[in-house]
């Protein structure tokens, strides 16, 4: 593994990559296992960092840190120095995270935390607009989920549509209601709608934040490869390895 591909890989996180390149990109880690399993090491090892250095104090102190070990592994001119741009930073210490310079304590199972990158609501721009819609989407994006679950109960009372039944069991997910997020992703995902995929991946992530890694994975397995996002289905596979 060089630099480059660490590169690479943080050009696609932060959205860098041309359209073609990104498809090209999802291709090769849909295509290429060892891709794939990279990949998702260096981006549990971004967000692990982002978690440890949130702080602005400690962050700069680890940066100054790095640029002596990037200084010492990456450049064999030690007469010359070389100044690292700022996404430099992660990738370099992504890359000096999985050599094992440093040695943070991972766990070896993947976490929910690091996949439950929801989608933020947008309901009233369809042109359902009223005040409890509203309400409940403001809350579910302010990710205030326990304000949200009554308001999209009350809405699921008049209109039971798929699209807010599955916010609902977000919501309901991300207050750890197992069993009722549980039920409203099997009936989507028994449904023919266009949130079917997105139910069973959410479904998913319920057993992981459970921690039943072999329910995850079984219903992982059952997720069409041309989901829209099976780059996220392909990286869980490999992490549940």
């Amino acid at each position: 593994m060089n630099e480059e591909r660490y590169i690479l890989f943080d050009q696609y996180l932060e959205g860098e990559l041309t359209i073609d390149e990104k498809a090209n990109f999802e291709k090769q880690v849909a295509d290429d296992p060892q891709f794939a399993a990279e990949f998702a090491a260096f981006r549990t090892a971004q967000q692990q960092l982002e978690n440890k250095f949130g702080i602005a104090a400690e962050r700069e102190a680890f940066k100054e840190n790095l640029m002596k070990i990037s200084d010492k592994h990456f450049h064999k001119d030690k007469s010359k120095v070389i100044a690292l741009k700022p996404w430099n930073y992660a990738v370099a210490a992504s890359v000096v995270i999985l050599i094992g310079l440093f040695f943070f304590n991972y766990s070896k199972n993947p976490v929910y935390e690091d996949f439950s990158q929801h989608e933020q609501a947008y309901f009233t721009e369809r042109g359902n607009a009223n005040t409890t819609l509203k309400q409940a989407e403001t809350a579910f994006n302010a990710h205030n989920y326990k304000v949200a679950i009554p308001l999209f109960e009350k809405i699921l009372k008049e209109s039971k549509t798929p699209e807010i039944q599955l916010f609902y069991g977000i919501s309901l997910l991300e207050e750890d209601q197992y069993k009722k997020a549980e039920a409203v992703f099997e009936a989507l995902r028994a449904g023919t709608s266009v949130y079917q995929d997105k139910a069973t991946w959410n479904l998913a992530l319920c057993k992981l934040k459970q921690k039943d890694y072999a329910g995850c994975k079984k219903i992982l397995l059952t997720i069409p490869q041309d989901y829209e996002d099976n780059v996220e289905v392909q990286l869980l596979l490999k992490d549940l390895e």
